[in-house]
């Protein structure tokens, strides 16, 4: 699979409100320019064998 499409599909899962995993450091660094582009908030939990990309829930308004 493209890094591309692995990007993609992390960001989806992210914004249907499911964690996400990447074990690179460019695919890392992927989602993260990602993630900034699209404004989502995530929480990150890096280790040394990857990063978990935990989405923020929505404040109620």
């Amino acid at each position: 699979m493209n890094r591309r499409r692995l990007v993609e599909d992390k960001i989806q899962r992210i914004v249907s409100g499911q964690t996400a995993y990447a074990e690179s450091k460019e695919l890392i660094r992927l989602v993260k320019r990602e993630l900034e582009r699209q404004n989502l908030p995530v929480y990150m939990d890096e280790t040394d064998s990857g990063c978990w990309f935990i989405p923020k829930q929505k404040q109620a308004q």
